[in-house]
């Protein structure tokens, strides 16, 4: 018995609640919902905040209140996660209220809301290089600003990410044996990212899918390959004195040599000639 008075008096206060705010909404006083509003904002109740937030829009359009109802508006699709919306909504308000004081924390909001929907790497980056656009524009318009340190740790997690994807992205053609997309990988990783801490390992790999590239080519096209392999292999020693990957640069440059002294190289060159003349 005691648990059914129970949950009638959770079930009698939640829709004593629930009539209240619809009481509110549905009343068409825009001061009393602009005060509920207000109130659950505080209570941090975004979803109905949003709501009454939204029915007075265009009540207080061109008056002094305006500014803030907007701009909580567009925290309250923030805090919901609807992030999308959020950026658009804080980019608008920065665009307006030009002369607010909240301006460049909605400019800064609007970006870091795009930063929210950066995905896992293994997913498209779209979000992601938009946001470094962003947080980089950001931090260009506002140098003094105290988010522009901010903006930088983001900006380079965010890089950190793309490198991860060009990575990860290059280890699957490899493994594929897509090799020539592999090497197109990691090439455009080191040309993106020429400060990766990863420079040794991925040149390593730019130098094996070469290798590989040309011991699995047809006939025609092996030599020319293995010229590329060893003269990467060259490079690669040059470069780097010490590490790792140097005993197994060493030995794909050693067996480079030896495919290179096939013979068969020099009679198809020559029977090319020939057939030529």
């Amino acid at each position: 018995m005691k648990n059914w008075s129970y949950l009638l008096l959770i079930f009698i206060l939640i829709n004593a609640c629930k009539s209240s705010y619809e009481k509110v909404r549905t009343s068409n006083d825009p001061i009393l919902i602009y005060k509920a509003a207000n109130d659950y904002y505080a209570k941090k109740d975004y979803i109905r905040a949003q709501s009454l937030f939204e029915s007075i829009l265009t009540n207080y359009r061109g008056q002094k209140e305006a500014e803030e109802i907007y701009f909580k508006y567009a925290y309250c699709h923030y805090y919901v996660q609807e992030f999308e919306m959020s950026s658009h909504l804080f980019k608008n308000f920065s665009s307006t209220f030009v002369n607010s004081p909240k301006k460049e924390e909605a400019e800064y909001m609007s970006v870091y809301s795009i930063y929210k929907l950066s995905p896992s790497y293994r997913l498209d980056q779209t979000s992601t290089e938009k946001a470094i656009d962003g947080f980089q524009s950001f931090a260009n318009n506002n140098p003094e600003s105290s988010r522009v340190n901010e903006c930088n740790k983001i900006i380079d997690e965010l890089r950190a990410k793309l490198e991860v994807k060009l990575l990860e992205q290059g280890n699957l053609y490899y493994d594929l044996r897509n090799y020539q997309a592999a090497v197109s990988s990691f090439e455009h990783l080191i040309t993106e990212f020429p400060e990766t801490k990863n420079q040794q390992e991925v040149r390593y790999l730019i130098l094996k899918s070469h290798y590989e590239l040309a011991t699995n080519s047809i006939f025609e096209k092996q030599e020319e390959r293995y010229k590329e392999t060893l003269i990467k292999a060259e490079q690669f020693l040059e470069r780097y004195k010490s590490g790792k990957k140097i005993a197994e640069v060493k030995e794909i440059k050693k067996n480079t040599i030896q495919k290179l002294k096939n013979p068969e190289y020099d009679r198809y060159k020559n029977s090319s000639a020939g057939n030529k003349s």
